[in-house]
C-alpha cells in the first residue's frame, strides 16, 4: 500500500486510539463537593478575568453540551441519537445549572457512559471472534464530524462492525503487498493462505483492542470530569484548559525543561511499567543499571518496604519512582537481556532535558562559517529565577558562535510552539538595541508596549528566522519582531500557527484556599499579541518573506481552523524604527523566490502537498476486499511519484562548537544525538535555502546605516 494511503489507515487508528483511550474509565467514586468547588471557581474566574466577555447563556450551553459530548465519544462509538435526546433536556439548561454550581448534566452523560465502555468490550470481541464478509460492496466513512449518531443500538454494532473491518482490511492488505514484494525476492518464499492472513490479521486487531481495554480503569472520574470541565473553560476559546493536578506537574516542568527523579523516561506496556529511554547525563544514566527495555516491578523509598506498581497506571507509578532531590529509590527490575530480577538502587537528582534547550551547530558554506541556532521552545523556570532559561541560553550560544567567527546566524523555530513570552521579548533584544518588541491587550484596555530596554545588540550581523506552520506564540512574536524592524528574514511554511493569544496559569487553590487538597490549575486567556507594526498575530500568524512548499501547504491547519479562535484585529502601531540593517534585503528575497520556483524538489514537494490535500479530503474507503485493494493499488502507484519527495543532499558538514566537543567525547549518548541531527541538517532542503539566503545577504556598515 502506498505511503500516504497507510497514512490515512494510521490516522484511523490513531482515531480508534483516542476514542478508546478516551474510555478509559477507573469506576471510582466521585467527589460532589471537589466537582461543586471546581465550578465555582472556574466560572468566577472566567467571567471575571478571560480576555473575552462572554455571558453564560443558552449559547454557552450549547457549545458546553457538544463539546463535552464529542469529547466523550469523537468516533460516535458509544452514545446512540436516543442518548443523545436523552441528554438534550439540558442541552439549553447547563448555564443555568452551573450558575447553581449544579452539575446534573455531567451526572448524568457521565453515568450512561460507563455503562456504554462496559458494552464495548463485549461489541469488540464478538465482532473479532468470526471473519467478515469481504464480498460485501459497502463503504465506511471515516469524518465522524458529519457522521449521525446510530439510530440504535443495532446500528451501532455496525459502526463498530465496519471500524473494525476496516482495521482489519488494511492489516491484510498490507500483509499481501509484503507477501507479494517477498515473492519477487524470493522465488521460493512460501506464501500465506489469505484465510491464514486474515486470521494473523483479526488476532492483531483483537490484541491491540485487549490492550487497549487493559487501560480502562487507568483514568479516574477526575480525569473525566476534567473533560467536562475543559468543555466550560474551553467555551471562551480553544487555549483556556483546566489542568488536573498531574497535568500542571507536566505542564511545568515542559516549561521549564527539567525535573527532579532518575531520568528515565517510561511506558507503559499492558500490565507493566518499562523503561523506554534514559536522559542523558540523569542519574539512572550515571548509575549505569538500568536500561532501556528494562521492566519495573517494585518500588521502595530508600530501605522502605517496596511497592508492587505491577497493573497500577503509569501516572501513579511514576510518583513513587520520581522525587526530590538527594532521596533514593529502589527499583526491583527484571532485565531485558536475561530475565534475571535485580534490585537497582537510585540516587534521585535534579534532570535537564537536554532537548528542550537551545542548541548550536556551525556549517561552512563558500568559505565562511555560519552558525545554526535550534530553539525548541521558550523556556523558563517561573519558580527559580536563576535556572536557566532560553533567554539565557541563546545569548551563551551567541557568544559562543562569536568566538568562532560565523558570518551569519540561521534560527530555526521550526515547531516551536512557543512558551514565556518574557523570554520572547529578551532574546529579539539580543538583535536590537533597544524598542518595543510586541504589544500585549488586556480586554476592555488599551495595548501595552512591551520593550527590550537593554541598549546592547548581542548580534549585529545577518539573521535569517526558519518557521513552518507549527511555529506559535512566543515563536510568532520573535518573528514579527524580527521582521517589523527589517532585521532578520523570515523563511518557511507560508504563514506560522496563528495563536496570538497570551494565557496565565493560576492555580485553582489561590481562590479557595481552605481546601485542603489540590484542585489543579486553570490556563486562562487575558491577552492578545499585537506586533509593534499593530496586527495581531492571532489567525493571521507572521507571513514568511520567503515561502517554501511543505506538506502542510493546503492543509487545514493552525489556529484560523481551531472552533472558536478569537478574531484578527490590529491597535495603533507601537512608535520604533527600523534597523535598516541590509543593502540587498529585497534582491536576496526575490532570488530566493526564483530559485524556489524553478527548484524541481521543491515543485515535486509543491505537488506533494495538494496530493496529501486530496488524500485528506477523501473521507470513504470501501470494506469490499477486491475494491479495496485497487484503490489501494492506485494511490500506491500515485505516491511512487513522491517517493523520494523529502529525498535531498546539500553535501554541507555540521559540527558542534568548540565547548561541546569534551562533553560530547565523555556522553555517547550526546555524541549519537549529535550525529543524527548534524545528518538530518544536511538532508534538509529547508536549512539549505535558508543558508543560501543568509550567503547572500549584505550588511550595510555603521556609517551606511547612520546616513540612511
Amino acid at each position: 500500500m502506498k505511503k500516504a494511503f497507510r497514512i490515512k489507515i494510521s490516522f484511523l487508528a490513531f482515531l480508534m486510539l483516542f476514542s478508546s483511550l478516551q474510555a478509559n474509565t477507573k469506576f471510582s467514586e466521585p467527589d460532589p463537593e471537589k466537582d461543586k468547588i471546581l465550578v465555582y471557581v472556574l466560572k468566577n474566574i472566567l467571567t471575571r478575568g478571560h480576555f473575552v466577555v462572554k455571558d453564560m447563556n443558552d449559547n454557552f450551553s450549547e457549545q458546553v453540551f457538544n463539546s463535552f459530548i464529542d469529547g466523550l465519544d469523537p468516533n460516535k462509538r458509544y452514545f446512540t441519537q436516543k442518548d443523545i435526546k436523552k441528554f438534550s433536556k439540558y442541552k439549553y439548561e447547563i448555564d443555568n445549572q452551573l450558575l447553581k454550581d449544579d452539575v446534573s448534566f455531567y451526572n448524568l452523560v457521565y453515568s450512561n457512559f460507563l455503562d456504554k465502555i462496559k458494552n464495548a468490550e463485549s461489541y469488540y470481541a464478538e465482532l473479532l471472534e468470526s471473519p467478515f464478509n469481504f464480498k460485501k460492496d459497502e463503504i465506511i466513512d471515516i469524518d465522524y464530524d458529519n457522521v449521525p449518531f446510530a439510530k440504535n443500538e443495532n446500528e451501532l454494532i455496525d459502526y463498530w462492525r465496519k471500524q473494525l473491518k476496516l482495521n482489519v482490511l488494511s492489516r491484510i492488505q498490507d500483509k499481501l503487498d509484503k507477501q507479494e514484494s517477498q515473492i519477487k525476492k524470493d522465488k521460493n518464499f512460501k506464501k500465506k493462505s489469505f484465510k491464514t492472513l486474515e486470521k494473523e490479521a483479526r488476532a492483531e486487531v483483537s490484541k491491540n483492542m485487549d490492550e487497549l481495554y487493559l487501560r480502562i480503569e487507568e483514568l479516574e472520574h477526575e480525569d473525566w470530569f476534567s473533560t467536562f470541565l475543559n468543555s466550560v473553560v474551553g467555551a471562551f476559546d480553544p487555549h483556556t484548559t483546566y489542568m488536573a493536578p498531574r497535568i500542571k506537574e507536566r505542564f511545568d516542568q515542559d516549561m521549564s525543561g527539567k525535573l527532579e527523579g532518575i531520568g528515565a523516561r517510561l511506558l507503559k506496556k499492558g500490565i507493566y511499567t518499562e523503561i523506554f529511554e534514559l536522559v542523558s547525563g540523569g542519574p539512572a544514566w550515571k548509575q549505569g543499571d538500568l536500561e532501556a527495555g528494562d521492566i519495573i516491578l517494585e518500588v521502595a523509598q530508600g530501605d522502605k518496604e517496596p511497592v508492587d506498581i505491577v497493573g497500577m497506571r503509569l501516572d501513579d507509578a511514576i510518583k513513587f519512582i520520581k522525587g526530590p532531590k538527594g532521596t533514593e529509590v529502589r527499583l526491583t527490575v527484571k532485565k531485558k537481556l536475561d530475565g534475571s530480577t535485580k534490585v537497582i538502587s537510585i540516587i534521585r537528582d535534579v534532570v535537564e532535558l537536554e532537548e528542550t534547550f537551545v542548541k548550536s551547530t556551525i556549517v561552512e558554506k563558500d568559505g565562511k562559517k555560519y552558525g545554526l541556532i535550534d530553539l525548541p521552545r521558550f523556556y523558563i523556570d517561573f519558580s527559580d529565577a536563576n535556572a536557566r532559561n532560553s533567554a539565557k541560553d541563546m545569548e551563551k550560544e551567541i557568544e559562543r558562535l562569536k568566538s568562532e567567527n560565523v558570518s551569519g546566524l540561521l534560527i530555526d523555530l521550526r515547531n516551536n510552539g512557543g512558551g514565556s513570552l518574557k523570554t520572547a521579548i529578551e532574546i529579539a533584544g539580543l538583535f536590537i538595541e533597544q524598542g518595543p518588541v510586541v504589544q500585549v491587550k488586556y480586554r476592555g484596555q488599551d495595548p501595552i508596549v512591551k520593550n527590550d530596554v537593554d541598549p546592547k545588540m548581542q548580534w549585529d550581523g545577518s539573521v535569517v528566522v526558519l518557521v513552518n506552520e507549527l511555529s506559535a506564540s512566543a515563536s510568532e512574536i520573535f518573528a514579527a519582531a524580527m521582521q517589523d524592524y527589517g532585521r532578520a528574514v523570515i523563511i518557511g511554511g507560508n504563514q506560522t500557527y496563528g495563536k496570538g493569544t497570551v494565557q496565565s496559569v493560576i492555580p485553582i487553590n489561590n481562590f479557595y484556599p481552605k481546601y485542603e487538597k489540590d484542585l489543579g490549575a486553570i490556563k486562562m486567556t487575558i491577552q492578545k499579541f499585537y506586533r509593534v507594526n499593530g496586527g495581531s498575530t492571532q489567525i493571521e500568524g507572521v507571513y514568511s518573506d520567503i515561502a517554501m512548499p511543505d506538506r502542510y501547504s493546503y492543509m487545514k491547519f493552525g489556529e484560523r481552523d481551531l472552533d472558536g479562535a478569537l478574531v484578527w484585529d490590529k491597535v495603533p502601531q507601537a512608535k520604533y524604527t527600523k534597523t535598516n540593517t541590509y543593502e540587498n534585503f529585497a534582491d536576496v528575497v526575490n532570488n530566493s523566490k526564483n530559485r524556489i520556483a524553478s527548484d524541481a524538489n521543491f515543485k515535486l514537494i509543491n505537488d506533494y502537498a495538494k496530493w496529501l490535500k486530496e488524500k485528506q479530503d477523501d473521507t470513504t474507503y470501501s470494506l469490499n476486499l477486491k475494491q479495496f485493494s485497487r484503490e489501494s493499488k492506485v494511490v500506491e502507484n500515485a505516491s511512487k511519484k513522491y517517493a523520494n519527495v523529502f529525498k535531498y543532499e546539500s553535501n554541507l558538514s555540521f559540527k558542534s562548537p568548540k565547548y561541546e566537543l569534551p562533553l560530547i567525547k565523555k556522553d555517547s549518548v550526546l555524541a549519537n544525538k549529535r550525529k543524527a541531527w548534524h545528518k538530518n541538517l544536511s538532508k534538509d532542503i529547508y536549512v539549505s535555502e535558508a543558508l543560501n539566503v543568509l550567503k547572500d545577504l549584505k550588511v550595510k556598515t555603521s556609517s551606511e546605516i547612520v546616513k540612511n
